[in-house]
């Protein structure tokens, strides 16, 4: 399936909601999901085996989360995804903790790709 030498995989599923709180609430209640504030705009979750984020910076998404994948060299993901056809929806930018873009596949699913170097 994938290339040789390349591990790159699921690593965060980001909401994009409207009010964190309120999500708090409504996963913590139905799930029981832990969660650790990053400021007023960024809150992430835990449910026990994976890491996401609930966050109001962004666009809300109908039909699901944002994926996002990790990777040691981002600007060589970056290249790859184009020449395998990705389209570039947001450019590299910075975070607290890393920096990451985002991208289309074919099909027109948003994913992003983050590196903490």
């Amino acid at each position: 399936m994938g290339q040789k030498g390349i591990d790159t995989q699921i690593d965060n599923i980001e909401f994009v909601v409207a009010d964190i709180e309120r999500s708090k609430l409504f996963y913590g209640a139905a799930f029981g999901w832990r969660f650790t504030d990053y400021g007023p705009e960024y809150c992430e979750f835990s449910d026990g085996r994976l890491t996401g984020g609930l966050t109001t910076m962004g666009t809300i998404r109908p039909g699901g989360p944002l994926v996002i994948l990790y990777a040691d060299d981002l600007a060589d993901m970056q290249k790859r995804v184009e020449a395998a056809g990705g389209t570039i929806t947001q450019p590299v930018f910075a975070f607290p903790g890393g920096r990451r873009f985002q991208f289309l596949d074919p099909d027109g699913y948003e994913l992003a790709i983050w590196s903490d170097k």
